[in-house]
């Protein structure tokens, strides 16, 4: 075994992993268009040279799925062994500096005061109507250490965004104590090991005890081949699963150990129909600036503290809806007949009345039943309630669901 290659980490550590579909009966969406110039992460090549069929995804050439195995065989493999996926396209930040803490609950309505060392929350980023710029998942290495990762099709926007109020920060009496830096882990791999046979290939992999790395937190985990890499328990499926961030050089080496049997290459079809039968959101159709957190039913990521200060970037909003209600809420479906699509018009049952829209469709692999995200018009939202969905031109009984549609298994120890 080589020296372990600690070095290209401190970047890292000296700043502060954790926290998207389609088969012949699944509808791939794009964020990228036919006159882009795609970007590609660091396993491009990898995933070509493994009989990947590369489709545009926000922006980048991602792999869709794998030779002959289709979507529904990988995402029952993940369901009951275990998958790689490649997330690199993700945008991986570091966060410094004093007042780094108090800089990211400004843009966040989060508490991270309270978290403690390498632990992760899921949060949101806002505008100042409280829409949700970007879900974003926030590790705490130290109180003026974070790592933050932020979604591929939101890049821009987000960078602009950290820019904007990073130079409004940094020139204010708020960073008297010390200003904050951002850095950008431009070309860095992540990549996500999950289901029920991750933990235990990983751990063949390491002498580091992984039963003690439960959900929500991360560790630097020492691997075979002389890593040395940040290692965050969660995931995107419902399983139980790792994200693994590893610097440039070390991406494809790292990459070919962690894909062997019984590891299967996973691709973006899977991926999305894991996410929704875990009822996680998919930015650019379940969530928007024009959506709140607590439309999204995301109101656990507001910290109870930041419900009395209201010290965040669109708390008025915020807290005019948590005081009164939104207008509409966030749900789960089971369709009866074809499966509903984004788009597809939410009708109140024998009423010529729309109450709400698809945003999020499949049929579930795992239920053999159609699955869907909504957003109704509140109180219509209440579990068990009856409505009828359009569904190529013809109305379809649906039953609200709660969420997650398929019990997750994260390691809690």
């Amino acid at each position: 075994m080589s020296v372990p290659r600690v070095s290209t980490l401190r970047r890292l550590t000296g700043i502060a992993a954790n926290s998207n579909r389609c088969s012949s009966t699944i509808r791939f969406r794009s964020f990228a268009t036919t006159n882009e110039e795609l970007r590609k992460t660091g396993l491009y090549d990898f995933h070509v040279q493994n009989g990947a069929k590369m489709v545009p995804f926000a922006g980048y050439s991602m792999p869709l799925s794998y030779g002959s195995v289709g979507q529904v065989a990988s995402h029952n493999h993940v369901r009951t062994s275990a998958g790689l996926f490649d997330v690199g396209h993700m945008v991986q930040s570091n966060f410094r500096g004093a007042t780094a803490t108090a800089f990211l609950e400004w843009l966040t309505p989060s508490s991270l005061t309270t978290l403690s060392p390498y632990t992760s929350t899921l949060s949101v980023l806002l505008n100042e109507k409280g829409g949700i710029i970007d879900d974003t998942v926030i590790t705490k290495h130290s109180d003026g250490a974070y790592y933050v990762v932020t979604n591929a099709g939101r890049r821009e926007r987000d960078l602009s965004w950290f820019g904007a109020k990073l130079a409004e920060w940094n020139s204010s009496e708020r960073a008297s104590a010390g200003k904050v830096e951002h850095e950008v882990l431009e070309g860095w791999g992540l990549v996500a090991l999950q289901g029920p046979e991750a933990a235990s290939y990983l751990q063949s992999l390491t002498s580091y005890d992984l039963r003690g790395l439960t959900f929500g937190r991360s560790a630097f985990v020492p691997l075979e081949g002389g890593f040395n890499l940040h290692v965050a328990r969660g995931g995107y499926t419902g399983e139980d699963g790792f994200e693994i961030s590893i610097p440039p050089s070390q991406t494809l080496e790292v990459t070919q150990i962690l894909s062997k049997a019984p590891v299967q290459l996973t691709g973006l079809g899977a991926r999305d129909s894991l996410r929704l039968e875990a009822g996680m959101c998919l930015y650019g159709h379940d969530l928007d600036e024009d959506t709140s957190p607590i439309e999204a039913g995301l109101t656990w990521v507001i910290g109870k503290e930041r419900r009395e200060t209201g010290d965040f970037i669109g708390a008025e909003e915020v807290l005019r809806q948590l005081k009164e209600g939104p207008t509409r809420r966030r749900v789960g479906l089971i369709v009866e007949g074809p499966p509903a699509r984004e788009g597809a018009q939410i009708y109140a049952p024998s009423q010529n009345e729309v109450i709400g829209a698809v945003t999020s469709g499949i049929p579930s692999p795992t239920l053999g039943k159609n699955i869907a995200m909504a957003y109704v018009q509140s109180g219509w939202h209440k579990k068990g309630t009856e409505v009828e969905v359009d569904v190529r031109n013809k109305l379809r009984k649906a039953v609200l669901t709660p969420m997650p549609f398929v019990k997750p298994k994260y390691w809690r120890g």
